[in-house]
């Protein structure tokens, strides 16, 4: 049964979004279109990615906890990470952003924009030894840029309220992988390209690389959903 393991983390992390998509009051479900588009775009990035580094030995899957099928060098059930973290994070926000007012004063959203890109690209630098550390951090500060200054999203302010509100779910998700309450990780990384500072069993890169993710995810998920009617 154990080989089911990283199955059972996607799939108990997206059923109950899922059912409440179809909620008369959200009606996420009218959106679903604009949100495949939007991970699958977003996927293939970070998946080129993924498999880059399983192949360079910066991180690796422990074959107890997955069914055994790849595609790309990658199990299963990475895949399928891709899809069912972002929709449990565009879920999540789609519904807050709905019933409550989460927006920032334009402002202070700047400042955050330029101090949190800023501590990036210095984190960068520092382990610029550690290529996880260095690839997650830069990206995520550029990212942050283009995304503020040049694509002009006025919601990161709120997005990042919203993956702190998400933290629970994600220590959950992550600790389990990286081996909270395991005989062994689900995901190991090589000490050599990382940091090394967990919280709890969590590679603090972990954190960013999914912020980053799902902020492109958010980005694209209002683009091909801008037509749609609420």
């Amino acid at each position: 049964m154990w080989q089911y393991t990283y199955l059972a983390i996607n799939f108990f992390t997206i059923i109950i979004c899922f059912i409440f998509s179809f909620h008369p009051k959200i009606k996420f479900n009218r959106h679903f279109k604009a949100f495949l588009l939007a991970s699958v775009l977003v996927a293939s990035v970070f998946i080129a990615w993924d498999v880059w580094f399983t192949a360079n030995g910066v991180w690796w899957f422990n074959d107890r906890y997955i069914i055994g099928a790849r595609l790309f060098g990658l199990p299963l059930e990475e895949l399928l990470f891709f899809i069912c973290i972002p929709f449990s994070c565009v879920f999540t926000y789609h519904c807050l952003d709905k019933f409550f007012k989460l927006d920032w004063n334009v402002n202070v959203e700047k400042i955050f924009v330029i101090v949190s890109a800023v501590a990036c690209f210095i984190i960068a630098y520092l382990f610029k030894d550690r290529i996880y550390t260095l690839v997650t951090f830069t990206t995520t500060g550029t990212s942050l840029l283009i995304l503020y200054f040049v694509l002009k999203a006025r919601w990161i302010g709120k997005a990042s309220f919203v993956y702190l509100i998400l933290m629970p779910g994600f220590f959950a998700v992550n600790g389990i992988l990286t081996g909270t309450g395991l005989e062994s990780p689900i995901v190991n990384y090589n000490p050599d390209d990382f940091i090394g500072f967990r919280m709890l069993t969590i590679p603090v890169e972990d954190t960013v690389y999914g912020y980053e993710m799902i902020l492109w995810n958010l980005f694209f998920f209002y683009k091909f959903k801008k037509n749609e009617q609420d």
